[in-house]
């Protein structure tokens, strides 16, 4: 049998090439604040990619993605056993743009921060009166770069994306940059509208895009995940205040609030996280995960 070992590791992922396509492993890790905790969420890996397999398959109309297979029988034999089973995609291989496609929807985390000091988001003039966790009139959309594992993202506006991408694909960045922000607000809408129709609010949310071999943009990496949105229960929402989360925001608030945890979380914060995953894939899809 074949062995493989990651090309690459990210806070969360393991991606293995497998020749013609990639493997991409969600491990049970859990990072906040750029810091993989010391813990880990188990069975976080298997919602992450069977929700990311839910909306591929719900937004192939907008644009193409990179999945091709969650079924560990269309990989290779190492890949064939309970570490990988219901936590794997196999992909196309991209080129990906170095750029996070960050959409908000609602006024929440940093944003609200930023609105609070000057009446902005990233740069982006909001109407005043605004109130914390709010819908925006419009969404908007507030791209980053993509930082190196352990360092932060950086917020950017659009034309900036532009310059990025310009410096490598001097005839096309222009036209990249825009066809990405036009299927980041496309794909947030469709999703969006769908989540509220089962309970839960997508506050924010990011998409990251590649290049396949013909030059054609891809979606790829995750797709609204606990680990890349914010998700609210709309059963209770009301702005003005912060809202309780199906996300890590729950780990995030935890780690404030215990600045001497040493990054380690208590057996019954993991357990609630690992719930209100499950419980986030349940109501969106209709399915339980399954068990692993």
């Amino acid at each position: 049998m074949q062995q493989f070992t990651p090309i690459k590791e990210g806070k969360v992922r393991e991606v293995y090439d497998i020749g013609e396509n990639l493997i991409i492993a969600a491990t049970d890790r859990i990072s906040a604040f750029d810091v993989i905790l010391k813990n880990k969420i188990t069975g976080k890996g298997a919602v992450l990619t069977q929700m990311s397999k839910f909306w591929f398959d719900f937004t192939r109309d907008i644009i193409p993605n990179h999945m091709i297979s969650t079924d560990t029988e269309d990989m290779p034999e190492f890949f064939r056993n309970e570490r990988f089973e219901g936590s794997s995609m196999m992909c196309r291989k991209l080129e990906m743009l170095p750029i996070e496609c960050i959409v908000r929807g609602y006024i929440t985390g940093s944003g609200w921060a930023s609105y609070q000091k000057d009446g902005t988001v990233c740069g982006i003039k909001l109407p005043e009166g605004l109130q914390e966790s709010q819908k925006l009139p419009e969404p908007i959309y507030t791209p980053s770069t993509k930082a190196e594992l352990g360092l932060h993202d950086e917020n950017i506006s659009f034309e900036q994306s532009v310059e990025v991408l310009e410096k490598i694909y001097p005839e096309k960045g222009r036209e990249y940059a825009q066809k990405i922000k036009d299927a980041t607000i496309a794909l947030y809408k469709k999703c969006a509208e769908y989540a509220l129709s089962k309970g839960i609010i997508i506050a924010d949310t990011k998409f990251e895009f590649g290049l396949d071999e013909n030059g054609d943009v891809v979606l790829g990496d995750e797709m609204l995940t606990p680990d890349s949105s914010r998700f609210w229960p709309l059963e209770g929402y009301e702005a003005g205040k912060g809202q309780p989360s199906f996300d890590k925001q729950f780990v995030r608030d935890w780690l404030k609030a215990n600045p001497d945890s040493g990054y380690t979380l208590p057996d019954d914060v993991i357990a609630k996280t690992i719930d209100k995953y499950k419980e986030a894939y349940s109501l969106l899809t209709g399915k339980n995960i399954k068990e692993l």
